[in-house]
């Protein structure tokens, strides 16, 4: 598993013109090769009337996955270019179909380069860009009197708070990243001078904006 990569947190579209012809551009987050099938299927199916449906897809993790298709577009000019903006943009899991109907005018090579381009990046933008981070939940139990020097602690070394559960003692659910699990126990143990319970959770990817914010 990946620590740490960008992908994109809506499904999305995106229409421009470009001397009457329109691209429609759809993004979608995906998780593997046959979700991103089913959804150029599923557009192709929608779109069965456009002049072309060019997708382009790309699957991180181990093992690598990026398609893409011109569909009787000149060879590199829809395809290619779109799955290049995916990787200039670096972001991953995610599938673009772009949908052209001709508005009767030539283009060019350059001209659909840009195009299908352009089409992309502004699907993508628009789908918005996150950051998804492996972390484990830590769930840390104090008593109250320790609370507010514990919540100040954590915050002022940026650690992500996913809530606070108020009962006998204090409960802190906190998303930890997974190559600090080990120091952050001991950090914890140091603020709170050994008067801590710490319950290390499974690992989970939290999805985060591009300031660090977390998105819930």
């Amino acid at each position: 598993m990946e620590k740490e990569y960008k992908t994109v947190l809506n499904e999305a579209v995106c229409e421009i013109e470009e001397k009457k012809s329109r691209f429609i551009a759809h993004v979608k987050p995906v998780a593997s090769e046959e979700e991103a099938v089913a959804f150029i299927n599923e557009l192709k199916t929608k779109y069965w009337d456009a002049t072309h449906n060019v997708y382009a897809y790309f699957i991180g993790g181990n093992n690598i996955v990026q398609r893409y298709s011109d569909d009787g577009e000149p060879s590199g000019t829809a395809g290619l270019p779109t799955l290049e903006v995916i990787k200039r943009m670096n972001v991953q899991n995610i599938v673009v179909v772009v949908t052209r109907y001709f508005g009767g005018t030539l283009l060019g090579a350059a001209g659909l380069i840009r195009a299908y381009g352009k089409s992309a990046a502004l699907g993508i933008e628009k789908a918005g860009i996150v950051i998804k981070r492996l972390c484990k939940e830590v769930r840390i139990i104090v008593e109250y009197t320790m609370f507010g020097k514990l919540q100040s602690f954590l915050i002022s070394k940026g650690y992500t708070l996913k809530d606070i559960i108020y009962e006998q003692d204090v409960e802190l659910i906190v998303f930890v990243y997974v190559d600090e699990i080990e120091n952050f126990s001991k950090l914890v143990t140091e603020a709170t001078n050994a008067r801590a319970i710490v319950e290390i959770g499974d690992e989970t990817y939290i999805t985060l904006d591009l300031d660090g914010k977390l998105i819930l």
